[in-house]
């Protein structure tokens, strides 16, 4: 069983990506994880510090992606690709809840977006060895994430069978990748 902390944070998150910011309030978070407000406030003391923890979360989440991607046996390239797509995973849910974060104004999570993008991005470029391929690349799996995403808040997880042709089209991208025409 997971312990309050993780629950209070899921249950934070939950809401951010289903209500939004102004409604994952400390009582609606404390009721959806099942805890007190007082337990809340213990391992969370403000909604400030609740709203950091998600972003800290986000962060720790995406470096783990960040790894495997790089030791990806059919590279880099082809990973993010391939993981591009909405599937409810913890990271998934993080993305989700650190840009509702973001929408309500909050800077530290646009920060957090903004690294771990670049993140994502650095490792590509130095993987390809031309950034403007690699930010073909990213910008591919970004809009196949976004176009499942919203799949997904439908009720509806996209397919993803038809990633063979993307992914042959990435490897046409990619073994061109070694000539930089980076401007």
């Amino acid at each position: 069983m997971a312990s309050s902390r993780d629950r209070i944070l899921d249950a934070y998150e939950d809401l951010l990506a289903v209500e939004g910011e102004r409604y994952a309030t400390l009582d609606a978070v404390a009721a959806k994880a099942g805890v007190s407000k007082g337990g809340l406030l213990y391992h969370f003391p403000s909604k400030d510090r609740l709203a950091g923890a998600v972003c800290d979360r986000l962060l720790a989440l995406a470096a783990e992606d960040v790894q495997r991607m790089r030791t990806a046996p059919e590279g880099p390239a082809r990973y993010y690709i391939r993981t591009s797509h909405y599937a409810g995973t913890p990271l998934d849910r993080a993305v989700v809840a650190v840009s509702r974060l973001q929408q309500a104004g909050d800077d530290r999570a646009r920060t957090v977006i903004e690294t771990v993008s670049a993140d994502w991005l650095n490792v590509l470029h130095e993987t390809l060895g031309d950034r403007n391929v690699a930010r073909a690349v990213k910008l591919m799996g970004d809009g196949l994430y976004f176009s499942a995403l919203h799949r997904a808040l439908g009720g509806h997880l996209a397919a993803t069978e038809q990633d063979d042709g993307l992914l042959a089209v990435i490897d046409q991208i990619t073994a061109g990748s070694t000539a930089p025409i980076d401007q």
